[in-house]
């Protein structure tokens, strides 16, 4: 009896193995009841806390993609900007050509997935660090090619077309619901995938990729998965940027910045959960608006924050409230219980 299937399955006389002790029914009630207070936010609070939010929504989306890649498949990558900027460009294009910029994201993000196949076949024997610089290398590459085109505006970019017309107050409320939409389909992807068999790969291949291996795992498939849902995932956020900013501009979208930004809010929240990414982004964006007219402080404090939980919380904030609580808000793992249901768990697959 499989594992990916069953959230429930004895192992022992004094043994079991379950998925989590809430029920999943509970945790998909209040995510939907989350949504759709969020989606309400336009109605009740004022546009700068929208593209506050909307901004939140970019930071949440590239983190859980980043996390994703790096804490479940092992895939260390610092050149996620490449789909950021690939999928700002895409939704210029198309709108360039007559596209709605809100039609047109989804469509940049699904061509996005295209172009991670080739991309993927160029970095996909590389591991560790000549992973992660290649992909640095490879985000360059692209921005580098795309100044090269003066129709695209060069190194200056161009506004972005189509909303001629549209009142501004109509632009902000359909930017944060696209925003959020991205987000909520960013996550559940996340967990889908993570539920599944696929989730149990990625966890051996993460562990120990040389079991996995031998043990039959398809490792290769299981990152090509994952490398292109991340480019989705990544190139959607990158068409929100364009939407929100009204303009694509190359050293702006293609900033190594935005895998910073991924990188931290995953490793303070959590790497390898799905609630960390969550945790992590809501940490960044007080830090941000907290601390941004502080110039280089911000900056510092940034650093220093990261350090003090590299340190001292191993595994996240979302790992000291899970030390405690053993609390799964998206359960994907396994835990492993007495029959009485009274030790204390230990999770099998996070």
């Amino acid at each position: 009896m499989s594992l990916a299937t069953d959230t429930s399955v004895p192992i022992s006389a004094d043994f079991h193995v379950t998925r989590s002790r809430q029920n999943v029914a509970w945790t998909g009630l209040g995510a939907l009841v989350v949504v759709v207070v969020l989606a309400l936010f336009p109605y009740i609070v004022y546009s700068g806390t929208t593209a506050i939010l909307v901004q939140a929504f970019i930071v949440l989306t590239l983190a859980s993609m980043w996390n994703l890649m790096a804490g479940y498949a092992g895939l260390v990558s610092v050149g996620q900007q490449g789909f950021v900027g690939l999928g700002a460009y895409f939704v210029l294009i198309l709108a360039l050509h007559g596209l709605s910029p809100f039609a047109a994201l989804p469509v940049a993000a699904i061509g996005c997935g295209v172009v991670a196949l080739p991309l993927w076949w160029l970095v996909s024997r590389l591991r560790s660090g000549y992973f992660a610089i290649a992909t640095w290398v490879l985000a360059a590459a692209i921005m580098l090619f795309i100044e090269r085109f003066q129709s695209l505006g060069g190194g200056t970019g161009l506004p972005l077309p189509g909303f001629t017309g549209m009142n501004p107050t109509l632009i902000t409320a359909y930017t944060y619901w696209v925003g959020l939409a991205v987000t909520a389909a960013a996550m559940l992807a996340v967990y889908v995938l993570l539920r599944g068999r696929l989730g149990l790969v990625l966890t051996a291949v993460r562990d120990d990729e040389v079991a996995a291996r031998s043990s039959g795992a398809r490792v290769g498939l299981a990152r090509l998965i994952v490398f292109v849902v991340a480019g989705i995932g990544c190139a959607a956020a990158g068409g929100v940027l364009a939407i929100s900013q009204l303009q694509v501009q190359p050293t702006a979208v293609f900033s190594v910045q935005w895998t910073a930004e991924m990188a931290f809010a995953t490793i303070i929240g959590g790497l390898g959960t799905i609630e960390g990414p969550i945790i992590g982004t809501a940490v960044y964006m007080v830090l941000q608006q907290t601390l941004a007219s502080y110039n280089a402080w911000y900056l510092i404090i940034l650093g220093l924050v990261a350090i003090v939980v590299a340190l001292f919380a191993r595994r996240g904030l979302w790992g000291l409230v899970d030390e405690r609580l053993h609390l799964r808000l998206f359960p994907v793992g396994y835990w492993l219980r007495t029959g009485a249901g009274n030790g204390r768990p230990r999770s099998l697959r996070n």
